[in-house]
């Protein structure tokens, strides 16, 4: 669920370890091998890879934007149908042109299928990678970031994963990712799988959904009510959805279900449908679809 051509000049896993980078046209070293950063404002400060678990996919990396006063905080997630096959290296290019902006990006690494991932090591990451944000975060970013102004931003896999953050409330006291440190402002959707009952009727990602709850929605029915959107709404802050209408990769429909879902709650949910734009528009900083989305993630700001 992800076109690593689509980023230019992020380049591929090399094995190396550590936490520094440059800061404009470098590279940050990571857990699981170097990764590009595209070009950055002077002045912004290197990024800095923090680790949330002793799994090598259990990291994120911190980009700052230039200054020494607060910020908000978009936490990026990527997708790729939860697969090992896909990284961080997907949200980057985000991260950065959010950075360039003036807004502190979270871009988190976690678990996938064929990795260790699926449930719930999947989704217990990638709370706790939010919830790092009041801790190790904070400090590498010198109590920087306004943990008021905190905004989850997720691609495809990612969308589901962020939305599912995003009511981590609802979720009751020992659940997976249930007690939240990190409330959010509010989600931003990126053609999200977010009704995973549809998503695995429907066979999304050749059985992807399957994979990552270990079952068909009536043999562990118990795994999609805990982590499908669509059976957690209200979210207890807005959430949008932003979905091409050409994308064949995961249908509008998919949108559409958890907005509708979400508003049979009374909860504050929308669609933004973008005409004649496919899958990974939206993760492209080059493209118009990244300004609709951007354009909604510093709304929600």
């Amino acid at each position: 669920m992800a076109r690593r051509s689509l980023l230019g000049a992020l380049a591929g896993v090399t094995g190396v370890a550590g936490v520094a980078a440059l800061a404009a046209c470098g590279r940050v070293s990571t857990p699981t091998g170097d990764v590009v950063i595209p070009p950055t404002q002077p002045g912004t400060p290197a990024p800095r890879t923090l680790v949330y678990g002793k799994d090598p996919a259990q990291y994120g990396v911190l980009h700052l934007p230039p200054g020494s006063g607060p910020v908000p905080v978009v936490v990026v997630v990527h997708g790729g149908y939860w697969r090992a096959a896909y990284g961080l290296e997907l949200g980057t290019p985000l991260a950065v042109d959010l950075t360039n902006r003036g807004i502190a990006a979270w871009n988190v690494e976690y678990r996938r299928v064929g990795a260790g991932g699926g449930w719930p090591a999947t989704f217990t990451d990638v709370a706790d990678a939010v919830d790092l944000l009041a801790g190790p975060v904070q400090q590498a970013a010198g109590g920087r970031l306004d943990l008021d102004r905190v905004v989850l931003l997720g691609h495809s896999a990612g969308g589901q994963l962020v939305t599912w953050a995003a009511s981590r409330e609802r979720l009751d006291p020992g659940r997976p990712g249930a007690d939240p440190r990190v409330r959010p402002a509010g989600t931003v959707s990126q053609a999200g799988v977010l009704d995973l009952v549809a998503g695995a009727a429907a066979n999304l990602g050749g059985g992807a959904v399957v994979d990552l709850l270990g079952g068909r929605p009536d043999t562990v029915a118990d795994r999609y009510a805990l982590t499908s959107p669509a059976a957690l709404v209200p979210a207890p802050a807005p959430v949008v959805c932003v979905h091409g209408d050409a994308d064949t990769v995961v249908p509008v429909d998919q949108s559409q279900r958890y907005v509708a879902a979400a508003a049979a709650a009374r909860g504050d949910a929308r669609l933004r449908v973008l005409p004649g734009v496919d899958h990974f528009a939206v993760i492209d900083p080059d493209q118009p679809a990244w300004a609709v989305v951007r354009e909604e993630v510093e709304g929600l700001l």
